[in-house]
């Protein structure tokens, strides 16, 4: 009901009452402040439209304020960083369903891409941040709220957004995702850490560099500090120089051009050109897309094309392609011994037809054999010869002893080198992980070497540089071997890239080859291929008889 419906002097009384209390409490100081922040029906207006200061007689209860919301865009990144906390989801995958969801699509769809990765990717250096703008240790604070006041501090330290916008869109998303009580104190922090620029922030809470460069570090660029010791490690231990890992730790914070990887045989790049794409830079499969996803495309839909690193492209090529003139004998039968989700199985099974070979696809997990299946499904169809089968690669050297002449051993690794497209996985990782997962990767890649015929060569990849991962893998395992050697992977990584970058590309003093973001421009694959010695004695080495999921 309006005032004038009431009549004069309707709730006067109760009014009176109410600023007699709140000048009780405020010792009186209603008297002395000047009549100016009224209007002319005697009505007190809010602080930041009268005289300026803090709101006075603001309440989140008032329906206005209740029925605020945020953006879409910024409600699709809160729900993500939400599921990669509570579900351990992948960023990379959670992303693309919450858009289409939301139907955050065009210029809404970049900025809500920005705000996520950024935020991802910027959380150890927003937490020093937040954590010298809150009186209570960061942990305490409830984990959703910090999920909000990192979207919002991220908007305000490291885009262009206006820093009222940033403000008042994140203190609404409070508001409607935790609660009344967090978006005033949302409201308070953010004023706090929009009072300085990033820089500013940095030389505050960053250990000075001098002192302590590893933590300098880990703050700038914001990854564990566990995690720069251990790439500043793995530069050195690849014949790089130390002094990149500036370099480097800034391109893992870049976000990543999309590749696209063309299925052998199915398209070629006319018909992406068509689509909107362009050459790529490396792989004579890949191509670039300008930037959203490209999952709109018919060609993407019917599986011809994928999107792919340009390094995993490498990887697989090396093998398909450069492994030509390296493998002795028999050339018909080929293996991925961990094939999920299926990108580099889908690469080798489209030129397995140009070998007359067909490739046995391993995985573990029955849900990832299917991811699997679904990216070789169009390549059956146009007649490879693919099967699928879910088992425990690390027994398939003795299940099928000498019987691939290639084998791809793409092992779990701890993906520090791909954390442009995972940044989530920084923050996951421990280095007791690294114990975890080397002792796997020895165990598997001692399997891909008894399934390796006699003269097969054997690919190990990893998406890390991590020493413990790469060299160290190799080197224990062929120390407990005679039967292995170590091949130059150089020549077998060119024989994958496009004539217009081989003069200039990089690939180090070998033989294993280690690609790098900041040098490369691709996530930080490491590819090492041995060739298994020809036996004393012949052995079998016919084609497996496997129960699994034929080619069709």
């Amino acid at each position: 009901m309006s005032d004038a419906r009431r009549g004069p002097g309707h709730g006067q009384g109760r009014d009176d009452r109410r600023d007699d209390r709140r000048d009780d409490r405020r010792g009186g100081r209603r008297d002395d402040r000047p009549s100016g922040g009224r209007d002319d029906k005697g009505r007190e207006r809010s602080g930041s439209r009268g005289q300026g200061g803090p709101r006075r007689g603001w309440s989140d209860s008032r329906p206005s304020e209740r029925g605020r919301r945020s953006t879409p865009s910024r409600q699709v990144a809160f729900e993500g960083l939400r599921l990669v906390r509570e579900d351990d989801s992948y960023a990379n995958l959670v992303l693309p369903r919450l858009l289409r969801s939301a139907r955050v699509s065009g210029r809404d769809a970049a900025f809500t891409t920005e705000l996520f990765y950024g935020s991802l990717r910027a959380q150890g250096r927003l937490d020093a941040i937040l954590a010298a703008c809150v009186d209570r240790p960061l942990a305490d604070v409830d984990p959703a709220l910090v999920d909000v006041l990192r979207l919002g501090a991220y908007q305000l330290l490291d885009m262009t957004v206006a820093p009222h916008a940033a403000t008042s869109e994140t203190v609404a998303l409070a508001r409607s995702q935790v609660g009344a009580g967090a978006a005033s104190f949302a409201n308070a922090v953010l004023r706090r850490v929009g009072a300085k620029t990033r820089e500013e922030w940095i030389d505050e809470v960053a250990p000075d560099r001098e002192k302590d460069p590893t933590g300098h570090l880990a703050v700038v660029h914001s990854h564990p500090r566990w995690v720069v010791r251990a790439l500043t490690d793995a530069l050195a231990g690849h014949g790089r120089s130390r002094d990149e890992i500036d370099e480097l730790l800034a391109a893992q914070n870049a976000a990543p051009a999309v590749s696209l990887v063309m299925r052998p045989g199915l398209t070629d790049l006319d018909e992406l050109i068509d689509n909107g794409a362009s050459a790529g830079r490396l792989s004579v499969f890949a191509a670039s897309w300008p930037a959203g996803d490209p999952g709109g495309m018919d060609v993407v839909k019917d599986g011809r094309v994928a999107v792919q690193d340009e390094g995993s492209q490498l990887a697989a090529l090396a093998l398909a392609l450069g492994a030509d003139d390296l493998v002795r004998g028999d050339d018909a039968h080929w293996l991925d011994l961990c094939a999920g989700p299926g990108g580099k199985a889908a690469l080798l099974g489209g030129l397995t037809v140009g070998h007359d070979a067909d490739l046995l696809a391993v995985e573990l997990q029955p849900h990832r054999t299917e991811l699997v299946d679904r990216s070789v499904a169009t390549l059956r169809e146009a007649g490879c010869e693919i099967t699928t089968l879910t088992a425990d690669g690390t027994t398939i050297g003795a299940e099928m002893p000498g019987r691939f002449s290639r084998v791809l051993a793409d092992v779990p690794c701890s993906g520090l080198g791909a954390l442009r497209r995972r940044p989530e996985s920084r923050w996951r990782r421990t280095p007791a992980d690294i114990g975890q997962l080397s002792t796997l990767q020895r165990t598997l890649l001692g399997s891909a070497l008894d399934a390796a015929a006699d003269g097969g060569v054997v690919a190990y990849v990893t998406c890390s540089p991590h020493l413990a991962e790469t060299r160290l893998v190799v080197a224990d395992v062929l120390k407990g071997r005679d039967d292995v050697e170590e091949l130059d992977a150089r020549d077998a990584v060119r024989a994958g890239v496009l004539p217009a970058a081989q003069s200039t590309l990089d690939l180090g003093d070998g033989p294993a080859v280690q690609l790098w973001p900041h040098v490369h421009g691709t996530d930080a694959m490491y590819i090492c291929l041995l060739r298994k010695n020809p036996a004393d004695s012949s052995s079998d080495s016919s084609a497996p008889d496997v129960e699994g999921t034929p080619s069709s």
